[in-house]
């Protein structure tokens, strides 16, 4: 099959539209040249280009369509609906009987010409997050300028341009010329295959792989830290991979005036203002080093450019000291006033309105959870003071850590500033959850705060957006909760808000099902009643699924099945059938073997459940699998005596009723 590539060469795209923009690329090529059933393919994407290659068929083959239209009899409006849907003319049509038939000879197109047609309409509606126009008055839009476009089939220029009526698109027009590192390897190139242009590149200083080059970025920052350890940063890594063609990684000190500022401050500062790494000692500490990535080799071995990151870090760490000087000026305590000049959300008041909510929830909470009331209490009162301080302003994402800095500065109980650092944990799915009781009652009463409030007045998430991120508010709800084994009551804590305890139980749902666990189950379980306790709800799931997982729980759900159809179906005809049954019509032996089994285990399912010992209680169902084996295969339920039929459908009645104590088995799966 022939050999497709195309590269869209432009000024630097923003790290992070890369990754994403090569997978439209790879959609809309895909769907505008589906005809020429394209295979392998195989996208690039580096700060100045996104590429794709794949094979395609050699053209189009010619064909023949027919196609019947309306009734010559039908309506004028109804012949021109036909002739419009399929882009026709009246005089493509033919008479045959009773109806207008057009017949219409398609003719073959090759690959390259297919290509040059659709590809201009295609690189016009390229979805960019953010395009821009550039030079002259033409209306092409893209992420940056596009500076250069190769198109090639089996190394064959497909030519075309992006001109559109008097538009001229910039003038650009594919060819087969692309260009390596801007500064290393300055100048164009031929392009002749997908496997030339990736080697070409790489020895022009262009590493166009993207996987390749984020591994040759965190492992160049480990090579250069040595025996310092490199803060985990994903993102960062991902970002910076993303900022360079050929990664380069050089280590640069802080200067000792600054390593009295928190970790957290010199990390964030690094990260966000310069893209640097943050590196720790043996201990766990700052270290006085920093790593970083260049886009060039330089001569001197990096030397220049190390001073210069080192000299625009001094200036960096110079503002954060500002700030770290200048509130603790201040107290925590003397900053809660402020808050209420901050809004939270219009219809939710204040930041000091929030405030005020979350200390009644702390208070409320912090006896269920093993936390001093007045600990927990002041640990909400501060919890949200450094939202006024000049570092968190400066630096969001320091919010809470430095307000556990700021409260150990005033002299607050160590108990009191953790919380304050994490009551906003977890905040997503790799964080630890809060350990200490006074962290876990305020950390709760955060969120349970934000989920109310929003339900409270309709802003609740839905399939398009989450603005609020109360599906996160939810998940560490969730997880504090069963991570930590707290038996608290939720629906009491969440003021009766039944619809916010169902959003709670459903992400519980699709977290299970996230990690392959039995979320069909969980719906079981739920399906019998609310649950408000989520460690005894998950401990009542698994030992379903547990259950289930046997031979025995197998066959018995099986078995529940065929109760529940047959019951089901003869309950529309003279049901219900939900009376007990009476042992004198018992007719057959495994009548009676399935009602005494009934008998001996039902209490004890009932007072296992009551006692939260599930296990036992599942034991003790799973015994109805072998007599009510013996009942299908012995019984007929639909007896022609209407008294002993009904009888049988009492004691199926029983079955379901039975196995349905611990969850509704008709909401399990497989």
């Amino acid at each position: 099959m022939p050999a497709f590539f195309l590269e869209l060469f432009s000024e630097e795209i923003p790290a992070r539209m890369q990754a994403r923009a090569a997978e439209d690329l790879a959609r809309l090529v895909g769907e505008a040249l589906a005809a020429l059933s394209p295979t392998g393919i195989r996208t690039f994407h580096a700060p100045r280009r996104i590429a794709l290659a794949a094979d395609f068929s050699a053209g189009i083959a010619e064909s023949r369509s027919v196609e019947r239209g309306p009734r010559r009899a039908a309506p004028e409006q109804a012949l021109a609906g036909f002739l419009r849907k399929h882009g026709a003319v009246r005089e493509e049509l033919r008479e045959e009987g009773e109806f207008w038939v057009l017949d219409r000879a398609s003719p073959g197109i090759d690959a390259a010409t297919l290509i040059a047609r659709e590809m201009p309409g295609l690189l016009r509606r390229f979805p960019w997050p953010k395009s821009m126009r550039w030079g002259g008055t033409s209306g092409f839009t893209w992420v940056r300028p596009l500076r250069r476009i190769v198109c090639l089939i089996d190394g064959a220029v497909v030519g075309f341009d992006l001109r559109d009526g008097a538009d001229d698109g910039h003038g650009l027009v594919s060819g087969n010329l692309s260009e390596g590192h801007r500064f290393m390897s300055p100048g164009a190139f031929q392009v002749t295959s997908c496997d030339q242009w990736v080697a070409e590149l790489r020895t022009r200083h262009v590493i166009v792989d993207p996987a390749e080059r984020r591994a040759l970025v965190a492992d160049g920052v480990k090579a250069i830290a040595g025996a310092l350890s490199v803060v985990d940063d994903p993102g960062l890594t991902d970002e910076v991979a993303g900022l360079v063609e050929w990664p380069v990684a050089l280590l640069g000190r802080i200067d000792a005036a600054y390593m009295d500022l928190p970790a957290e401050v010199m990390q964030v500062s690094m990260r966000v203002n310069q893209r640097y790494f943050a590196l720790r000692d043996a201990a766990g500490q700052a270290a006085p080093h920093f790593a970083f990535v260049a886009n060039i080799a330089a001569d001197d071995g990096g030397a220049a450019i190390v001073a210069g990151n080192e000299r625009v870090l001094r200036a960096r760490f110079s503002d954060a000291r500002h700030f770290w000087d200048q509130d603790r000026r201040q107290t925590l305590e003397s900053r809660v006033a402020a808050l209420d000049g901050v809004t939270f959300h219009a219809r939710l008041g204040s930041q000091g309105d929030r405030v005020r909510r979350i200390v009644a929830l702390a208070d409320e909470i912090a006896p269920r959870v093993g936390a001093d009331p007045a600990l927990a209490r002041r640990a909400a009162l501060l919890a949200k003071a450094d939202l006024t301080t000049g570092m968190v302003a400066e630096f969001p994402e320091l919010q809470g850590a430095m307000g556990r800095y700021y409260a150990l500065h005033d002299g607050e109980a160590a108990a009191v500033a953790d919380a304050v650092r994490d009551h906003y944990a977890p905040k997503g799915p790799s964080d630890a959850v809060p350990e200490s009781p006074v962290s876990v009652a305020v950390a709760l009463a955060d969120k349970i705060d934000q989920l109310t409030g929003f339900f409270g007045i309709g802003e609740k998430p839905t399939g398009s957006g989450d603005p609020y991120a109360l599906r996160r508010a939810a998940l560490g709800i969730i997880r504090i909760v069963t991570e930590r084994g707290l038996r608290v009551n939720l629906a009491a804590l969440l003021g009766g808000d039944a619809e916010v305890l169902d959003f709670l139980a459903e992400r519980l749902r699709v977290q299970l099902r996230g990690q392959g666990a039995r979320h069909d189950v969980l719906a079981a379980v739920l399906a019998i009643g609310a649950e408000d306790d989520f460690v005894r709800l998950l401990a009542r799931t698994s030992a379903v699924a547990t259950m289930l997982a046997t031979d025995d729980g197998a066959n018995l759900l099986a078995a529940y099945r065929r109760a529940a159809n047959i019951l089901r179906i003869e309950t529309k005809k003279d049901g219900p059938h939900d009376a007990a049954s009476e042992p004198s019509l018992f007719d057959l032996d495994e009548e009676r073997a399935l009602a005494a089994t009934l008998d001996r285990i039902e209490p004890h399912i009932r007072n296992e459940i009551a006692a939260e010992a599930f296990g036992p209680a599942m034991t003790a169902m799973a015994a109805l699998r072998a007599p009510l084996d013996a009942f299908f295969d012995k019984v007929t339920v639909n007896d022609p005596r209407q008294d002993i039929r009904r009888n049988r459908l009492r004691l199926l009645s029983r079955v379901t009723a039975a196995t349905n104590l611990a969850a509704d088995f008709s909401k399990i799966e497989g």
